[in-house]
């Protein structure tokens, strides 16, 4: 699957993403680093990839058109925690259920949302 990582989501993250098969874009330590969340959410969906934060604040976009949205959202995060999270909503959808898909990973719950249906 091709995903877009925020700054936010720990390297741990996208090495065991990548270990696990996907196709991971994330712009830290380049010169895109920093941009604009309006940026961030075009390139994603230029490039077709579900994207993947802990900014709650990306919930506003699931009304337009995308390749899926993933946010953790945890109380007191860390990198485990995130890691966990994503492994676990990773685990649940199939990589053709994601377009269109809005998941919040909370604690202990999970949300989902879609714009297709």
């Amino acid at each position: 699957m091709r995903i877009f990582v925020d700054e936010n989501i720990p390297i741990m993250t996208v090495e065991q993403l990548r270990r696990l098969g996907h196709d991971v874009s994330d712009i830290r330590g380049t010169e895109e680093e920093g941009l604009s969340d309006d940026l961030i959410w075009n390139r994603a969906c230029d490039e077709k990839r579900l994207f993947i934060t802990t900014d709650k604040g990306f919930v506003h976009y699931r009304d337009r058109e995308h390749y899926g949205i993933l946010i953790i959202a945890l109380r007191k995060p860390n990198r485990q925690k995130i890691n966990k999270r994503v492994v676990e909503a990773m685990e649940q959808f199939s990589d053709d259920q994601w377009p269109g898909l809005l998941v919040v990973m909370r604690d202990r719950t999970m949300s989902t949302w879609s714009r297709n249906s």
